[in-house]
């Protein structure tokens, strides 16, 4: 089966079920091609919490479409890729996080969106990569458990007179990305903007001219005078950097990085997914309801 027909009857299911098609920046090219919305993990937070369709299809990782499932309760949210999951939001648990609660009781935990419904639920106030330092600043209090990206923390510390108390987890994606690259970079292509996500570690965020989320690095693209930028996040934002603003050139930072859990779809998973209603999330209510509560005061900031 051809992808252009198989185009045409996702095109025909979307009718036919009422849905919206949500799908984030690192997917594949011919999946980013197919979205309604397209963008980071703060802009498809809005969409879901937004949209008047009955179902959402969200091509993303699991924590992605457990989000827009805790948004819209009352919707069916399916996920083409039951498969497709996200090692950092693994890396946080409840039951260590209660732990580090106990040692720490006056703390506010504040998690970012890449993370289990569960550990959201045991939490205070979710963030995004583009609203972090916004959250963590307007949190009441000056202890804050910042779970579970240890990159993200120490970016958002700079910003903050407050006591930071980071998990010890990471992307392993962003975690790839070396200063050495940084300095490789400025050699080979003088006079390019090097832009850099908050998940990579501190060293590379000090050596980048910028760090930003993936809708920040579209923006400066966007803005800046630069012909040439080279990006340092998943691979599958320079699809749709090139495609945004085909007058500049885009190039990754290194060799280019890949998510597995975010190339695991296909259009082919997007076709069976609006055809037989999989995989459609469930989580407990009681996990809903305080999850959601974390991620209503995320949105509030953002």
């Amino acid at each position: 089966m051809q992808t252009g027909t198989l185009a045409e009857k996702i095109l025909m299911l979307k009718k036919t079920r009422d849905a919206v098609l949500l799908v984030h920046n690192y997917q594949r090219p011919e999946i980013q091609d197919m979205a309604d919305y397209l963008g980071d993990s703060l802009d498809l937070s809005r969409k879901a919490a937004g949209t008047d369709h009955s179902v959402i299809v969200f091509c993303g990782v699991m924590f992605m479409a457990e989000t827009a499932k805790i948004l819209s309760p009352d919707k069916t949210v399916l996920i083409p890729q039951q498969d497709a999951g996200c090692p950092m939001a693994r890396m946080a648990d409840v039951s260590s996080l209660k732990k580090l609660k106990a040692v720490h009781p006056r703390a506010k935990v504040v998690t970012y969106v890449n993370s289990t419904a569960e550990v959201k639920a045991e939490s205070d106030v979710c963030c995004t990569s583009a609203n972090a330092v916004e959250v963590v600043q307007n949190v009441d209090g000056d202890e804050i458990i910042f779970t579970p990206d240890k990159n993200l923390a120490s970016w958002v510390a700079r910003f903050t007179n407050k006591t930071i108390i980071p998990w010890d987890g990471y992307c392993y994606v962003h975690d790839q990305f070396t200063v050495e690259e940084v300095k490789q970079a400025r050699d080979n292509h003088p006079g390019a903007l090097i832009l850099v996500h908050p998940e990579c570690p501190p060293g590379v965020a000090d050596a980048a001219d910028a760090v930003c989320s993936t809708s920040g690095m579209l923006k400066t693209a966007l803005e800046t005078e630069a012909k040439t930028i080279v990006v340092g996040t998943e691979e599958g934002m320079i699809y749709r950097l090139k495609k945004a603003v085909p007058e500049k050139h885009f190039l990754s930072l290194g060799t280019a990085k890949m998510c597995r859990g975010m190339k695991l779809t296909r259009p082919e998973d997007v076709h069976r997914s609006l055809a037989d209603l999989q995989y459609p999330i469930k989580i407990s209510s009681d996990i809903m309801d305080r999850a959601r509560a974390a991620l209503m005061r995320m949105l509030h900031h953002a």
